[in-house]
């Protein structure tokens, strides 16, 4: 088990680039939240398997941060800098398109997979290249994780919850879009992938 949870030499510009980033990520995710505000809620419908996806994930980030830590790079040395610099970069892309994804969706955008009276289908910003950018971001900080903390190897166990909590989500999403767009959501999910743009 020790060998599993072995961390690489990290060092601390990466720890600040990640606490700035997952302190910037939560601030983003309480300012859209607050800012949808709670209208047209009775007409929700909530996914319960996309609730289960949530906590699936969560496992994943903490299966990836959980160990110790070997904060032994010298903070000026050139991997250290490259590292907080690779920890910004996916942090801040985590960021940006989770933002960018929340301001498309508007009032559509909730926790746990549901449809409202008035939702949209989105299909601009993000998400005229991919079906679900928010995922794509979380991967992103997930990855800025394991790097900052020196835990790639728990990315064995970390990735594989991660994807299943992805895939709970993504089925229950996409079955309620089914259903209330029909045709119109099945041709749009024909021409845009769901995570990398033209590939996956």
């Amino acid at each position: 088990m020790t060998a599993l949870v072995a961390p690489a030499p990290v060092g601390a510009p990466g720890l600040g680039a990640l606490l700035l980033g997952l302190i910037a990520f939560a601030a983003a995710l309480l300012w859209v939240h607050f800012r949808r505000g709670r209208g047209g809620e009775s007409g929700a419908q909530d996914g319960n398997p996309s609730r289960l996806g949530t906590w699936l994930q969560a496992a994943g980030f903490l299966a990836v941060a959980a160990g110790p830590l070997r904060p032994t790079l010298q903070a000026g040395s050139a991997a250290a800098v490259g590292e907080a610099v690779l920890v910004a970069m996916l942090a801040g892309a985590c960021v940006g398109i989770f933002l960018s994804a929340a301001s498309a969706m508007g009032s559509n955008w909730s926790f746990a997979a549901r449809i409202r009276r008035d939702h949209d289908l989105v299909t601009w910003g993000p998400f005229a290249t991919i079906r679900h950018p928010i995922y794509t971001g979380l991967f992103a900080l997930l990855l800025a994780v394991a790097l900052a903390l020196g835990h790639w190897r728990g990315l064995v166990l970390g990735l594989p919850l991660f994807a299943y909590g992805t895939w709970v989500r993504v089925q229950a999403e996409e079955r309620l879009l089914h259903i209330r767009f029909g045709r119109e959501y099945d041709a749009y999910a024909a021409r845009v992938k769901r995570f990398l743009p033209g590939a996956f």
